[in-house]
């Protein structure tokens, strides 16, 4: 086999897949919005189960809603029929996953589910097959080509299967206002949760701040810098709030200024770049290297601009990289 067939062997693959892909917009319909709003509904956890490769999409799928916000586990249903049912409790719905809708590992779970009245959204192919009956909200994938050689290996239906679950898991954590603090919440390791580190979580407070009041000598400033380390000092006025900061860079300037007779607000920058605690330290450290400054200070705006932290770039640096 050469190179090139090789080559467009995988393209017609993805290009099968992305086929049967595009037929999905037909099932986001009145069912879908049933589903999505039954899911939010749950009071315990949603248990997601398929057969074969439809288990592993199940398991996938699971994961992604327990992330965003909806407990959830997946189980074997084979494992369900010896003795694992018992993980069901009537709070929980099921969703099932099965291209025929047929399966025979499904008799035993679908028995119980009507037993004890444990919902049940169906996805599946089949819009006549047993567990589509069984269903309480059918989810029908349309029918497509599976991209395998041989055209029975689980490919395309699989792929479109997991398309269908994320749909759901999406649209049920915009449903229930989902946001970045809780997902940060979920997903405290790894790159991801990096990514969400906010300022308040790396600033330095309280007596690490170098602060000083707007009428401080020249002396208590330059002790104040050294002591903190930051090359910066925060200027606030009688009422506590941030007007103003000095730099290394302010004191060479000023120099020859009469530098030692000077008070803390003749030299300081005014209007200085702030930011509220709860912004991502990613976004901090843009902010510090479009302005091309090193420290931002962190202020409450709602206490009149009362600093509560300071984060320097390096600070960032080191969680982001």
């Amino acid at each position: 086999m050469t190179k090139n067939k090789i080559i467009n062997d995988g393209k017609e693959v993805i290009n099968t897949e992305i086929q049967g892909i595009k037929k999905l917009n037909k099932i986001i319909d009145k069912n879908f919005d049933k589903a999505v709003r039954a899911l939010a509904k749950v009071k315990g956890r949603v248990i997601i189960t398929g057969v074969g490769k439809s288990g592993h999409i199940a398991s996938k799928i699971s994961s992604t809603m327990s992330s965003t916000g909806t407990p959830s586990q997946y189980c074997s249903p084979t494992d369900m029929s010896h003795g694992d049912l018992g993980i069901i409790s009537k709070k929980d719905a099921l969703i099932i996953i099965s291209n025929s809708g047929n399966s025979n590992e499904l008799v035993n779970l679908l028995n119980f589910a009507k037993k004890y009245s444990i919902s049940i959204i169906g996805i599946s192919s089949n819009s006549e097959s047993e567990l589509i009956k069984a269903s309480n909200i059918s989810l029908i994938i349309p029918n497509a080509a599976e991209a395998c050689s041989i055209g029975m290996a689980p490919t395309t239906s699989t792929t479109m299967a997991l398309i269908v679950g994320d749909a759901l898991c999406v649209s049920l954590m915009k449903l229930k206002k989902f946001k970045i603090s809780d997902y940060k919440k979920l997903h405290p390791g790894g790159s991801l949760g990096i990514q969400m580190l906010q300022v308040k979580d790396i600033m330095h407070t309280k007596k690490k701040m170098p602060i000083v009041t707007e009428n401080a000598n020249m002396k208590s400033v330059i002790i104040e810098m050294t002591k903190k380390s930051f090359g910066h000092v925060g200027v606030k006025n009688k009422k506590s709030e941030l007007i103003g900061v000095i730099t290394d860079g302010d004191l060479r300037r000023n120099i020859n200024n009469h530098l030692i007779e000077s008070k803390a607000k003749m030299i300081m920058t005014q209007r200085p770049k702030l930011v509220n605690q709860n912004i991502l330290v990613i976004d901090a450290l843009n902010i510090m290297n479009k302005n091309k400054i090193t420290c931002l200070f962190v202020v409450d705006k709602e206490k009149n601009k009362s600093p509560i932290g300071i984060v320097h770039i390096h600070d960032c640096i080191r969680y982001v990289n």
